[in-house]
């Protein structure tokens, strides 16, 4: 996909960073909000969903579903974590949020390809 694997590797990476950052921090900035907390939860976890995908491109519907779990697992654990720190709270519809946020970033990554293969020819 348009950029070298270990491109997407330090794209997943700086994201991963970036969000647990942000959901971590007392008050996330107000340039990072969205306004709406679900909103900011599906942008949050489509970005490394695509990332990675496109990362592990070729390797096969096993290694999608590792990213995909993974992001998942790294998700209830933010909010496990949130949970634990004032003024943050943990809320099972934020990690339905992120995992609506994998599907959004699944169906970008296919849609990519797609439209890749078909401008190929």
């Amino acid at each position: 996909m348009l950029l070298p694997r270990s491109a997407w590797w330090t794209l997943f990476w700086l994201q991963v960073a970036a969000v647990t950052l942000l959901m971590l921090l007392p008050q996330p900035p107000a340039a990072a909000d969205t306004g709406w907390d679900k909103l900011n939860h599906v942008l949050a976890f489509a970005g490394p969903c695509f990332a990675g995908l496109a990362a592990r491109a070729g390797r096969g519907w096993r290694s999608a579903l590792a990213i995909t779990l993974g992001l998942l697992l790294w998700g209830a654990a933010l909010e496990g974590l949130q949970g634990l720190l004032p003024p943050r709270s943990a809320e099972w519809l934020d990690l339905l949020a992120d995992a609506v946020g994998i599907g959004v970033g699944v169906l970008a990554y296919v849609g990519a390809r797609r439209l890749l293969r078909a401008a190929a020819g």
